[in-house]
């Protein structure tokens, strides 16, 4: 077996894949994630810091929201004013630094909301706040600030609130560094771009990294939880649609290694449901037409996100194809037969059979006879593949035991998850003036 071949990868891709699903997620949000990262980058830059730190203080803007798993709590996040410690820091944090190359950028996502009054990380051992974690911070308090189509007309009044902030909200030398690059046009120009993420990707030129199979899946991983763990009801979905469809790729031919990939593939499916607010994957009634369609756009939005990272095609074509059908009545490219592969048609019937075995809001979970039951329906529409539906009739409780057994370790991992935050953010609970 062959896991150990690198997979070529540059982690400013993978950042401006997660900075464009949680943009997504509102128009008042749009380029938010890509401003910070900018800025960042400019102001690390101003301060002489090196490409390699002023690149990573980039990827740190870009997800430094990464924690703010609902959209009320993103939306929360652009008051000017608001520079207290919050769980999605937090939260941020922990997500972060599941995947090692991130660790730095996990310890500067975790106090970007202390300003710079709080001078030491208020945890009991006299741990400074990096200084990462105020430029990120700064940049973040700019973007929040800045109106869409005003371009050079903000910058006085930009640089004039900032500066009253100096010295209490904002470290001093970093407020001076942003008000010498204020007066330049190009500064504002470009923050204000369309092109922005063009700017971003020549300017952080992040080396390509060499990862493994594995070193992916935990990426991924990463990925999952932060799709799925916005509510305890789609907690553990993307682990349980992996593991089926590994499963099922395994038992239709697939080699090892193609098997591992169609897991990575189970992991992303769902990433445009980043874009999908809270409220409506909750609701326990019946969703507005409206709602519907909001729903209906996250295979979408998974598809054009990852169609930007090249070494994840097959994933993609695999993943985001979940909702296509056999018979053309699927959504959003209404594909079938032959323009659906195997992939696609083994991770469409994962899917169905994840969502349809797990409790959601509006039902409680389908037993094995009436899970098979809309299975087979399905099959003789010419909706799922019928020969994958035969081959997962015939290994039911294989299939069903690999997938609760991977959702029971998922919901362990949200519990522990949000037990680390609540714990954490206590310590974080900065001390009286």
């Amino acid at each position: 077996m062959a896991n150990d071949v690198p997979i070529p990868l540059t982690l400013y891709d993978l950042a401006d894949c997660l900075a464009g699903a949680m943009d997504l997620v509102s128009p008042v949000l749009a380029n938010h994630h890509k401003q910070v990262g900018y800025l960042a980058f400019r102001l690390g830059q101003a301060l002489g810091m090196s490409p390699a730190a002023c690149g990573e203080l980039a990827l740190a803007g870009m997800v430094h929201d990464v924690g703010a798993l609902s959209l009320r709590e993103r939306l929360e996040c652009l008051g000017f004013e608001d520079d207290a410690p919050s769980r999605h820091t937090e939260a941020g944090y922990y997500l972060l630094r599941l995947f090692q190359p991130l660790a730095n950028v996990a310890n500067m996502v975790r106090f970007h909301h202390h300003p710079w009054r709080i001078s030491v990380a208020p945890t009991g051992d006299g741990a400074g706040i990096p200084t990462e974690s105020h430029i990120l911070h700064l940049a973040d308090r700019i973007a929040v600030a800045v109106e869409p189509g005003r371009f050079l007309d903000q910058a006085e009044a930009i640089a004039r609130r900032i500066g009253e902030r100096s010295g209490s909200v904002f470290q001093p030398d970093l407020v001076a560094a942003f008000i010498e690059l204020s007066a330049k046009e190009y500064f504002w120009l470009d923050l204000c771009s369309a092109g922005l993420g063009n700017i971003m990707a020549r300017l952080i030129r992040a080396a390509t990294m060499e990862l493994g199979l594995d070193d992916l899946l935990i990426l991924d991983k990463l990925f999952s939880h932060i799709i799925d763990f916005r509510s305890p009801f789609t907690a553990a979905h993307s682990s349980g649609v992996a593991a089926v469809a590994e499963a099922l790729a395994g038992m239709s031919g697939f080699a090892e290694r193609e098997c591992l990939w169609m897991r990575l593939a189970g992991y992303l499916h769902d990433l445009g449901k980043l874009a999908v607010p809270t409220e409506i994957l909750e609701k326990q009634g019946r969703l507005t037409q409206a709602e519907f369609r909001v729903i209906r756009s996250h295979s979408y939005h998974t598809f054009r996100l990852l169609e930007a990272i090249p070494t994840l095609k097959l994933v993609n074509t695999w993943g985001a194809f979940h909702h296509e059908r056999l018979n053309g009545s699927g959504y959003p490219f209404h594909h079938r037969g032959d323009d659906l592969s195997l992939g696609s048609r083994i991770m469409a019937v994962a899917d169905v059979f994840t969502g349809i075995t797990e409790n959601r809001p509006y039902r409680p979970a389908m037993d094995a006879g009436e899970a098979m039951d809309v299975l087979r329906r399905m099959a003789d529409n010419a909706a799922l593949d019928g020969e994958i539906v035969v081959r997962l009739q015939g290994h039911f409780a294989t299939v069903n035991d690999l997938r609760a057994r991977a959702q029971a370790v998922a919901a362990d991992e949200y519990s522990e998850f949000w037990c680390d935050v609540g714990s954490g953010q206590e310590a974080f609970t900065p001390p009286p003036n």
